[in-house]
């Protein structure tokens, strides 16, 4: 199972969903989904356009849980 770590990387940048969502231009509502693990299907542009905003690699979004 893959899990999103989305709020563990903005806790520890000190960035809010709102930041993230004006620095990375994705909706409010769509970094919340991500935020919150709602989300089934992961569009590779959107957790580019994260890590980028972040200035992170993907693995400090993602975590695989087997």
């Amino acid at each position: 199972m893959i899990k999103i770590t989305l709020d563990k990387a903005l806790q520890a940048k000190g960035i809010s969903r709102y930041e993230l969502a004006k620095r990375s231009g994705i909706q409010y509502q769509i970094i919340d989904n991500y935020y919150k693990n709602k989300v089934v299907r992961y569009d590779s542009s959107i957790l580019d356009r994260i890590c980028t905003a972040l200035n992170c690699d993907i693995s400090d979004i993602l975590e695989y849980k087997g």
